[in-house]
């Protein structure tokens, strides 16, 4: 019999055995449909003392979340609501019914945001969900500058809150905003909280703060002042960051806190070679590590791709030999694999993803500048061509927007491009777009604050300093801030709300490699310079990997070196 059925003949009360009953309301049922899901009903129907019973009391339940239990094991459905979704979880953690204990857990998880994670981590405390209150606590350290500005954060304990702030992995990205988070829960009720100041300053990393925001914001505050235990913490602060200036050390006096994401400057061309170098740089340390793994092929003109924890190189030249080869870095095991190899061969290719697909679009083979363009889903390990550009491309670069990948600049091997063109994956159609100010080959683009950036290039004649973003809203490209050292064939990624260029050919002329590396903030418009890379190269390509769990085996010295002797001893 169909579940409808046997819903129709409990509504309909016919051949029902038994009387679930809740405060004063009474369910008719049947018992098979209540064992087969769960094993709560099965004790509770075959344990009974009177094997004649029909009437069974369930305690600790209201008549609304026991109506939406029995419907759920007629129907293997449920209306679950941001209203009912508490109680009713409870309610099915109670009873053991797993499987609306899952339909509630995956509502609440869709639903986590900063102003609700805080309350959804402390809910789950009181029943087995345990992967899901990971999950809320995970989100309160991963959007720690959002959730701090929520009323819920305000709900915090003081054991929790200093937890939190004592992790290595908290996603801030300056200290002072873990010390204004203690100022403003204090605040809440301070009569109440102030004592707790000093386990929470504890916590704060006091010497990654600027001596000027130290003095004016943290020694001055009356909590701080007032408070016994709090002093010397600041005046040792102070005095470690005095000698640190005096002795131009440039180590941190305690760890930085683990960046969200990294990113990673893979291969390129050094001196007169190609290379397999792969640096990670730490944002909130303003510092790159060398993660170089010897077996993979040197590299470059190639295109990167980060999916599921992996990074996907694609194509490439190595001096010799133009490649349609596509290797898998897998981060969590530092192990490369092969997969499938494209369709064309592509160098100076252009590499996005889009809705868990890879996307390479022209580039150049030994023969022409390409315009076929190929995308590659990882469940099926294949490669299939979609519909080419409207341009034959190699050297441009590509983004994604919108649900849309563009495609700007490049060389078509008789001229640099000024043009663009978007593709929709619905249609399989590519559609050119208004044209950049400049042409740009050798560029980089990115899509960064809802615009596409076209960042740097060479116009022909000489390598460029000048931006352009694009509005999709008004097909319009506008100019922003310059560079303030032109380059092509560099790296581009957003990481921690910048764009960041990495390395590439420098200067107006000439063929030097670059080390160096800049960011643009759009809040204010300006560009300022970030710590270099340990290489020199050009024809490289960045990506950004976010939540990576063993991410400071790629940042942190002391964590790569004892995963090293880890792996040398297997």
């Amino acid at each position: 019999m169909s579940s409808s059925l046997f819903n129709d003949l409990r509504l309909e009360g016919k051949f029902c055995d038994a009387v679930i009953k809740v405060a004063d309301v009474s369910f008719e049922i049947h018992r098979v449909i209540l064992c087969k899901c769960s094993p709560y009903f099965i004790a509770l129907f075959t344990h009974t003392s009177h094997p004649d019973k029909k009437v069974f009391n369930i305690p600790g339940l209201s008549p609304d979340m026991m109506q939406l239990i029995i419907e759920f094991a007629y129907t293997d459905s449920v209306s679950v609501t941001e209203e009912n979704v508490q109680e009713l979880l409870l309610a099915a953690d109670q009873l053991i019914i797993m499987g609306l204990v899952q339909t509630c857990w995956d509502f609440l998880e869709e639903q986590l945001c900063p102003e609700n994670c805080i309350g959804i981590f402390q809910f789950t405390g009181m029943c087995s969900v345990t992967e899901l209150r990971h999950k809320a606590y995970r989100y309160i350290i991963d959007h720690f500058e959002k959730v701090v500005v929520a009323e819920e954060f305000l709900q915090l304990s003081v054991q929790q809150l200093t937890d939190i702030l004592g992790r290595n992995d908290l996603n801030v990205r300056k200290e002072s905003i873990a010390y204004e988070a203690v100022l403003r829960w204090i605040a809440h009720v301070p009569e109440e909280r102030k004592a707790h100041i000093a386990v929470l300053l504890s916590q704060v990393r006091l010497t990654l703060m600027s001596m000027d925001y130290l003095r004016i914001n943290v020694i001055s505050n009356e909590l701080v002042k007032n408070n016994k235990k709090c002093r010397p913490m600041v005046r040792k602060a102070l005095c470690q960051l005095l000698t640190n200036r005096r002795s131009h050390l440039c180590n941190h006096l305690v760890p930085p806190r683990l960046p969200n994401a990294i990113l990673l400057a893979i291969g390129g061309w050094s001196t007169n070679n190609s290379t397999n170098f792969i640096e990670a740089y730490n944002v909130r340390a303003d510092c790159w590590m060398k993660v170089t793994h010897h077996v993979e092929h040197p590299c470059a003109y190639h295109g990167t791709a980060c999916l599921n924890g992996s990074v996907y190189c694609v194509g490439g030249f190595d001096g010799v030999e133009r490649f349609n080869s596509v290797n898998r870095f897998d981060l969590r095991t530092h192990t490369w694999h092969d997969v499938v190899p494209m369709n064309h061969r592509r160098s100076h290719v252009s590499v996005t993803v889009l809705d868990g697909c890879i996307y390479a679009m022209g580039g150049s083979d030994e023969h022409a500048r390409l315009c076929t363009a190929e995308r590659y889903r990882p469940e099926t390990n294949q490669w299939s061509c979609i519909a080419p550009m409207q341009e034959h491309r190699s050297n441009a670069s590509s983004t994604t927007l919108h649900n849309k990948i563009y495609v700007c600049g490049g060389f078509n091997g008789t001229r640099e491009l000024q043009t663009a063109e978007c593709y929709s994956p619905e249609t399989n159609q590519w559609t050119m777009i208004a044209r950049m100010n400049y042409q740009r080959n050798k560029v980089g683009i990115i899509a960064y604050a809802d615009h596409i950036y076209a960042v740097g290039g060479f116009d022909g004649s000489t390598r460029l300093c000048n931006v352009e973003a694009y509005n999709p809203q008004n097909n319009t490209w506008r100019e922003v801030s310059h560079m303030s050292t032109p380059r092509s064939h560099f790296g581009i990624e957003v990481l921690d709300d910048k764009l960041f260029v990495v390395g590439g050919f420098s200067g107006s002329t000439g063929f030097t490699t670059s080390c160096n590396v800049q960011c643009y903030d759009v809040a204010t418009d300006e560009w300022t310079g970030a710590c270099d890379m340990e290489t020199t190269r050009s024809a490289l390509s960045c990506c950004v990997l976010s939540n990576l769990p063993n991410r400071a085996e790629y940042i942190d010295p002391v964590t790569s070196s004892r995963w090293m002797m880890r792996l040398l001893k297997s």
